[in-house]
């Protein structure tokens, strides 16, 4: 049995030969003349962690992404269109150059543009129409007129008739009324508003029965549906922005219905008057004419008529001043229903409506007032 030499600092390994340069053993060497105990090697502690020197891709929806600072030009923020993957054994150099997010064939048949790194806005027809210098106001044309204009006609035989007679009319008027509303703010379909507003109507009809024709059902009827579209829209899950947005419009067309109730607080001379004031100053209004020179052919035709109509009724020439007043206020709501570049729709349902509607209050008031 032969005798090894003695091995300074050797670990106490059996069955191991003592090998001064491993760098796998338990415990690090320590050789004379250092000033500190443990002498480590600096690539130990990366001798266990793979490294990856390479770059990387997300094979789905972003290009290339580089180990280094990140590229100010890819931080898009809007969506892209998902992309086939991409072999790892053909990676895309950095020189070349990435596919554009969405061709000008993908942005027209959705509906947005190319994405931007702001963001891509989308702009309303409002908005374009001012751009290319159209006016976004359109008005509804002749044929709404004629529609308006019968509808007034009928609200003024059935007021000559009596006031059950002018409740087939008036409900016409106020469920095209809350849709046209709603419809003219964007937001169809709208089932619950609408419904909502048009319940709305109905009961103030039937508190104007019931109390005697008395106004104050419209503001008592106006005050509690009000309170019940705030219940609903607290109730509802959307956006803040989307509920309000909607409690702003159940509001308004709620009370727009209900105020066309007015027709039936009115006397009935007056609703004749003013029904058949509105029906000439919208077609006039619907002429091609400048819009100076309609609106004031529109009002003369409206205190015309007003006149002619006061002398078969009661009211006599005060008839005049009572056409004249309705056709202010269907003037205005014929311009409400031309804002902001309506639909063919919005024509058919606000534009036939509001000149009605808006006329209510004044037909009740200078009723009162010259009879």
């Amino acid at each position: 049995m032969t005798n090894q030499p003695n091995q300074p600092n050797q670990p106490n390994h059996p069955n191991q030969p003592y090998d001064p340069y491993d760098r796998y053993g338990q415990q690090p060497q320590a050789w004379p003349g250092q000033g500190h105990q443990g002498y480590e090697d600096p690539h130990a502690a990366q001798q266990y962690t793979q490294q990856w020197q390479g770059q990387t891709w997300e094979t789905q929806n972003h290009r290339a992404v580089s180990a280094q600072a990140p590229d100010p030009e890819t931080a898009i923020l809007t969506p892209q269109a998902p992309r086939p993957p991409q072999s790892p054994q053909s990676p895309r150099t950095p020189q070349e150059p990435a596919a554009p997010a969405s061709t000008d064939a993908d942005a027209s048949a959705t509906g947005y543009g190319p994405a931007t790194v702001g963001g891509n806005a989308r702009v309303t027809d409002a908005q374009r129409a001012r751009a290319e210098g159209r006016s976004p106001i359109i008005e509804p044309g002749m044929q709404p007129a004629a529609l308006t204009a019968l509808l007034g006609l009928l609200l003024a035989g059935a007021a000559a008739v009596g006031t059950y007679a002018l409740l087939v009319p008036l409900v016409i008027l106020q469920a095209v009324t809350a849709a046209g509303w709603f419809r003219l703010n964007g937001m169809w379909p709208a089932r619950q508003g609408i419904a909502l507003g048009f319940a709305g109507a109905l009961a103030a009809d039937a508190a104007l029965l019931v109390s005697g024709r008395s106004p104050a059902a419209i503001l008592g009827t106006i005050g509690v549906w009000v309170l019940l579209a705030l219940v609903l829209q607290l109730r509802s899950h959307a956006d803040p922005d989307e509920r309000m947005y909607g409690l702003m419009a159940t509001v308004a067309a709620s009370a727009l219905a209900i105020v066309a109730g007015g027709y039936l607080a009115a006397a009935a001379d007056a609703v004749t008057v003013g029904a058949v004031a509105v029906a000439v100053a919208v077609l006039a209004r619907a002429l091609p004419l400048p819009t100076p020179a309609s609106v004031v052919v529109s009002l003369l035709a409206a205190a015309g008529a007003g006149l002619a109509t006061g002398a078969v009724t009661d009211l006599g020439t005060s008839g005049a001043l009572l056409g004249a007043g309705a056709a202010v206020c269907a003037l205005i709501g014929h311009r409400v229903a031309s804002y902001d570049y309506p639909s063919r729709f919005v024509h058919f349902t606000a534009g036939v409506a509001l000149p009605l509607a808006a006329t209510a209050p004044a037909v009740y008031v200078l009723g009162r007032a010259l009879t």
